[in-house]
């Protein structure tokens, strides 16, 4: 993995650990998840207006239309996660990705990873159950309120992860000719379609001025929630045009040594040894995964 893909993923894993942590506290995990979209939503469509169609290949277009009911699921049932459960215990399975991505992106994408590569990835999550899933009795890692829907979310990821990696690099070989980059106009298009798709579910839930209560109340989280999903995702689009997606996914995980920090700095939180020691393999993970 070269240092400049290895740099964005890290940033965006720390931005990823800051947006998590917003959802986390909201009054409404879901109807802050489409809140969140709403103040890009007039640079979506004016990009949209612009754009020319042939810019986009056709099949990058049917992945964007796929990616985006995707991820309407990811933000669905990442929703109700966090509502019926501790995230101590849906967060190992939500973020285990890594574990399950390879088994489709080496026959699928043709992608190949070294034995070092693969000690990486298995390191990295054995890091994240130290970190997260210490001291829970066994049956309730999953089974319980809120765990299969965690398992809708890793299955979620690991299709989008595929779907986005497929699009960035038909984009990649694409002529472009448009203002913004590749990887911010592919977000934004997907950030339209996929809050298409989450709108209804929300609009059954809340009212509209239940939605502008919220609004009103979490209005600066909403602001930085959405900068640092637009920064977040953006980076991990422009990182998988070079960088093999299961690479990615892996060095990725780095988000739960930040969410560690952001815990203990922030929160007052006390980690023991066994989350440092979690946090420590995660770490090493990463480094074998970047020098792969």
């Amino acid at each position: 993995m070269n240092p400049e893909a290895l740099g964005l993923v890290l940033v965006s894993a720390l931005l990823h650990a800051v947006w998590t942590a917003l959802i986390k506290e909201s009054r409404d995990p879901l109807a802050f998840n489409l809140l969140q979209a709403l103040p890009f939503l007039p640079f979506a469509l004016a990009l949209l207006a612009s754009l020319d169609p042939g810019s986009l290949p056709r099949d990058v277009w049917w992945l964007l239309l796929a990616s985006s009911v995707i991820h309407a699921g990811y933000v669905f049932w990442m929703a109700r996660a966090l509502e019926r459960a501790e995230l101590s215990l849906v967060y190992p399975i939500m973020r285990s990705t890594p574990a399950f991505l390879p088994l489709v992106a080496v026959p699928l994408l043709g992608e190949s990873l070294s034995l070092q590569g693969a000690a990486g990835i298995a390191v990295v999550m054995v890091g994240m159950w130290l970190l997260h899933a210490r001291g829970e009795p066994r049956r309730r890692r999953f089974r319980g309120p809120g765990i299969g829907y965690a398992w809708l979310v890793l299955l979620a990821t690991v299709a989008y992860s595929l779907t986005d990696k497929a699009a960035m690099a038909r984009l990649s070989g694409a002529d472009w000719n448009e203002p913004l980059p590749r990887s911010l106009a592919y977000f934004l298009l997907l950030g339209l379609g996929h809050s298409a798709c989450v709108a209804p579910f929300v609009l059954r839930r809340a009212s509209p001025r239940a939605l502008l209560a919220q609004g009103r109340a979490e209005w600066r989280r909403i602001l930085l929630a959405a900068c640092g999903t637009t920064a977040s995702y953006t980076l991990i689009l422009e990182a998988l045009r070079s960088a093999p997606v299961s690479y990615v996914a892996t060095v990725r995980q780095a988000s739960v040594l930040f969410a560690v920090a952001i815990g203990w700095l922030w929160l007052k939180e006390r980690p023991d040894r066994a989350r440092l020691a979690g946090a420590a393999l995660t770490v090493a993970g990463v480094a074998l995964v970047s020098l792969a």
